[in-house]
């Protein structure tokens, strides 16, 4: 009787239509790469004595996000998240026109001004954060929910 159970559980779930993802209704031929499936966070900056970011950024699985890590120069100053970064599938990194398509990151780190490109999609559901290492200011963080 308990194997029927799981069966039926099991043709129900199969039986429900698949849901597109979470920005989009039409994804087409693209997938998840679709431009209606796109959005652009607000930039994460990098400046000594600055906050990295105004707000928590809420983000949602299976959505295509660009973000942009911008220095000012005013110090060297790494961002790490490893937990963030395996949370997610890095399509690719941008840093002065180079495309680089990593399988996976840990943090980054400016010695000079400059802007790094990052386009990924959101995958596993969770809390995260992105933080100055060594830093211990609420502001030198920023918290990320996956839902």
């Amino acid at each position: 009787m308990r194997i029927l159970s799981i069966i039926g559980l099991l043709v129900v779930s199969f039986a429900i239509p698949a849901q597109s993802a979470p920005l989009c209704d039409k994804l087409g031929f693209a997938g998840l790469l679709a431009k209606c499936n796109r959005e652009t966070l607000p930039p994460i900056t990098l400046a000594s004595g600055k906050p990295l970011a105004e707000k928590p950024l809420q983000l949602q699985s299976g959505a295509y996000y660009k973000i942009d890590f911008v220095s000012d120069g005013s110090a060297e100053l790494a961002i790490a998240g490893p937990e963030f970064f395996r949370a997610i599938w890095v399509n690719e990194v941008v840093i002065n026109d180079l495309e680089i398509r990593p399988l996976g990151l840990d943090s980054f780190e400016f010695d000079d001004e400059g802007v790094i490109h990052m386009s990924f999609i959101a995958i596993k559901p969770g809390r995260y954060e992105l933080k100055i290492p060594g830093s211990s200011g609420e502001s030198q963080r920023v918290q990320i929910s996956i839902q």
